[in-house]
């Protein structure tokens, strides 16, 4: 019999146990619905956070509002996503990029925030980029990666103050840099064409044509913009002579500034959007294929080496959403499992899986303090205070926490949303997006090989200086008289004293054996330096007994992976064919 509409759910809940219908009769679904896991605050329930920023900064510091008001506007920039409208009513191109109401708050909490200003303010002196990053690191895993716009927005900053702030950017430099959000601009990185990727030196085919007056025009592709809604953009490009000649390789490139504008008919000025790229992630974000026909310059360009400055905040920026990522899955399973039950007690209860999600946590640990040391590095070397040895630092150290937290984040994300079984494979519940975003933190800004050959640029260009401030920093960093971390200690001075055996033995052969061995020297340097800054973050008078035990559970690893593949004969000559010969197998004929 039906039910007359007016009765309450309790009434007819009631009526329908009392008539002994059975559970799944019916509309009956059952009564059990599982809790989600709950965001609790970031900023609160981060003790390694907290602790850090108490031990660094000159004064208490918070976070919370980037922490608490973000996370339905990056769930609403993910539902969301950004589309393109070619032509208006009336046939005529227009090229507009419709973001969500939330994306656009985003871009106003962030000046609000000094999500940018604060790396050039400098609030805190030489810390001021620790708590800058610190800040991001909050506002990341919710801001519906709005911090991949913050990070070029960033980068092109530094590259405008390095040439001198002075017309035509000194515009450009205040709204990047600007609190007041009806000032804030957001900068675009337009470097990849179709060639594409990290080898711009031969990828790059857009050229600047020089104009009578002086200024210049781009004509090219660009086969991914990303952040293509930006107010201005740095682009790479070849001047051609007055025979419209070009040259060739990266001496022929230079870098552009360019602001994005339209006419009085709403057209994009020198520019045209192809296509919105169909990425597997970061799907919040407008990324574009487009042609450029005549975008307008009003200044020369300027040598790719002022892409360093740009690729040294970009990278870090990386770092940190690597970790950032890390820190959120760890928070969301930890709270999953005090409300989730299997086999008659709470996940919580189980050995086994809080063995797995202390795993997780180590590696969120020790990417922190990783990325949060490069920041302190470029923070001295903004302040003026960094030594030749802290420079020689922040170079090598650049490109290894970039690609080693990539692979962090890719690993960690995935094991995170394994441990909310069938759940974390669903979309609707807004897990699978981490994993999804996760996978480009590998990727852009060069692939783990590329940046593991940047890594041997550096030593090579530095003649070796930079190993030798590594060595030196690690060594004073790991240690300690704390007789309960006596088993990392040694474990991280084994390591050193092996990988500066591995780089003599490797100064004397081949270069190809060194460029072979390059993927694993960035990770032994990674594993190495972070094994060292767990130990230096155990022994502060605040540091906690967890601060300890994850210091003994990172270093009970391989700390130095190019040695022990050494040892099995992985970079010598034999090996290439082999590796060849093994991906290009093929079933024999006949």
């Amino acid at each position: 019999a039906a039910f007359p509409n007016c009765w309450s759910t309790s009434e007819l809940q009631h009526l329908w146990e009392a008539a002994n219908y059975p559970a799944f009769s019916g509309a009956r679904i059952g009564s059990f619905f599982q809790e989600r896991p709950v965001l609790k605050n970031p900023f609160l329930e981060d003790a390694l956070l907290r602790g850090y920023l108490r031990r660094h900064l000159p004064q208490e510091v918070s976070i919370a509002r980037v922490a608490n008001e973000v996370d339905r506007w990056g769930r609403e920039c993910e539902l969301t996503p950004p589309q393109l409208i070619h032509f208006d009513p009336w046939g005529n191109r227009v090229d507009h990029i419709v973001t969500s109401p939330a994306w656009k708050r985003m871009k106003d909490l962030s000046a609000q925030e000094g999500l940018v200003a604060i790396g050039y303010e400098r609030p805190f002196g030489e810390w001021s980029r620790v708590y800058q990053m610190s800040k991001l690191y909050i506002f990341s895993p919710s801001s519906g990666l709005f911090t991949c716009p913050l990070a070029m927005t960033d980068g092109a900053a530094k590259v405008l103050q390095s040439i001198g702030v002075s017309w035509p950017v000194d515009e450009a430099y205040s709204r990047l840099t600007t609190r007041r959000p009806e000032w804030f601009w957001t900068s675009g990185q337009w470097m990849t064409e179709r060639q594409g990727g990290s080898d711009v030196a031969s990828g790059t085919e857009t050229v600047a044509v020089p104009q009578s007056d002086g200024s210049y025009k781009l004509h090219g592709f660009k086969w991914f913009t990303s952040a293509t809604d930006a107010d201005m953009t740095l682009t790479l490009a070849r001047v051609q002579d007055r025979t419209g000649a070009t040259t060739p390789g990266s001496r022929g490139l230079s870098l552009f500034y360019a602001e994005v504008s339209r006419d009085e008919g709403g057209r994009l000025r020198g520019i045209e959007v192809q296509r919105l790229k169909d990425k597997l992630g970061t799907r919040q974000m407008p990324t574009a294929e487009l042609l450029l026909d005549g975008l307008p310059l009003s200044d020369e360009g300027r040598g790719v080496a002022s892409i360093a400055n740009m690729l040294t905040i970009t990278r870090i920026h990386n770092s940190i959403s690597a970790a950032a990522a890390m820190r959120r899955v760890v928070q969301l399973a930890r709270d999953y499992a005090s409300r989730r039950t299997a086999f008659g007690k709470l996940l919580k209860d189980h050995p086994l899986h809080m063995q797995t999600l202390a795993r997780m946590e180590v590696q969120t640990r020790g990417a922190f303090l990783l990325v949060m040391d490069v920041c302190r590095l470029l923070g001295r070397e903004e302040s003026g205070m960094a030594t030749q040895f802290d420079r020689y630092l922040l170079r090598l150290l650049t490109p290894v926490v970039k690609l080693y937290t990539g692979k962090q984040a890719v690993a960690v994300v995935s094991e995170g949303l394994e441990s909310f079984g069938g759940q974390g494979y669903i979309e609707d519940t807004g897990l699978p997006g981490l994993l999804r975003d996760a996978q480009v933190l590998s990727i852009w800004e060069g692939t783990t090989n590329v940046l593991s050959l940047d890594v041997l640029r550096c030593v090579a260009r530095s003649s070796g200086m930079v190993l030798h401030a590594f060595f030196t920093h690690a060594k004073v960093r790991s240690a300690s008289s704390v007789s309960s971390l006596g088993p990392a200690v040694t474990a991280v001075d084994r390591a050193l004293s092996e990988l500066e055996t591995f780089v003599q033995v490797a100064a004397k052969r081949e270069a190809s054996y060194l460029e072979l061995a390059a993927r694993d020297l960035a990770y032994s340097l990674a594993c190495i330096y972070t094994g060292a800054l767990l130990i230096d973050h155990a022994c502060w008078k605040g540091a906690s007994q967890s601060d300890a035990y994850a210091a003994l559970r990172w270093c009970e690893q391989d700390l130095c992976p190019v040695v022990s593949k050494q040892a099995r004969g992985c970079y010598d000559p034999s090996a290439p064919p082999l590796d060849s010969a093994l991906v290009c197998d093929r079933p024999t004929q006949g």
